[in-house]
């Protein structure tokens, strides 16, 4: 793309207030087929979508994960769930990315594996349809459902590592939200309930029936949830663990099925 091109997305972007505009205005112009195209994709940028939503997709654990409008944009910090799970994961693992959004926790994990069985679910149709295409490659499958409802029997008792990126803002916070974040994905990718922790005592409640024996939960919270996030772990029967990371601002529970 020319100078003067570049020149000018950057200067409709930073008019719009995106504080990374330079940065922007590079992966909207690598991205972008003509210059029909950039001028659609700053227009819709400048009007307040996510960034990733324009490109079609989102940068997750070195991965080009694609997202489309109305799917929850993996965040950078969750990529300290998948370094703890990979930690945790054993050798031939079977692999349960719930609430999967994109499918990018899953695909991250299995990504730097020899030997997996991957399995997805989320509620939202979009979410199943991104997760389908970037499970894809690693043989994954993606089932469209409210938490563990629509898998497969078989997967009782058998899974390893399950990762589950719940909602977790309570709703009075969800209107204190970037803009970007509420007004452009899933409202139930968000909404936790009153103190945020509702979908995720449904998990705790239910995880250990989907677990194999010595099988890990594994999810991301806030500091100040910890407390209820671990007693709703406990009432679930597992074994709770915190981890935090300085680096990547976030806090991980681990729930471990007893061998």
């Amino acid at each position: 793309m020319s100078e003067p091109l570049t020149a000018s997305v950057v200067s409709r972007l930073r008019a719009a207030g995106c504080v990374f505009a330079e940065d922007e205005a590079r992966l909207i112009l690598s991205t972008a087929g003509d210059d029909g195209d950039v001028s659609a994709m700053v227009e819709r940028r400048a009007a307040g979508e996510p960034l990733e939503h324009v490109l079609g997709w989102a940068e997750f654990r070195g991965l080009r994960i694609a997202v489309e409008p109305g799917v929850f944009v993996p965040r950078r910090r969750t990529e300290f769930l998948v370094r703890r799970a990979a930690a945790l994961a054993p050798p031939r693992p079977v692999v349960l990315d719930l609430c999967c959004g994109s499918g990018a926790l899953g695909a991250a994990l299995v990504s730097g594996l020899d030997e997996f069985a991957l399995h997805a679910a989320d509620i939202e149709p979009a979410s199943v349809r991104c997760a389908r295409r970037n499970i894809a490659p690693f043989g994954g499958l993606a089932y469209e459902g409210d938490l563990f409802e629509p898998l497969p029997d078989a997967l009782r008792g058998r899974v390893d590592v399950l990762l589950c990126n719940v909602p977790y803002v309570p709703t009075g916070d969800v209107g204190l939200m970037p803009a970007e974040a509420r007004d452009h994905e899933p409202l139930v990718a968000l909404d936790g309930g009153p103190d945020g922790l509702d979908v995720l005592r449904r998990v705790t409640a239910e995880a250990p029936r989907w677990l194999a024996p010595g099988g890990h939960l594994l999810f991301e919270t806030s500091e100040r949830q910890v407390p209820d996030a671990v007693a709703a772990v406990d009432a679930g029967g597992l074994a709770a663990a915190v981890a935090t990371s300085e680096e990547f601002y976030a806090t991980v529970i681990v729930g471990t099925k007893s061998v």
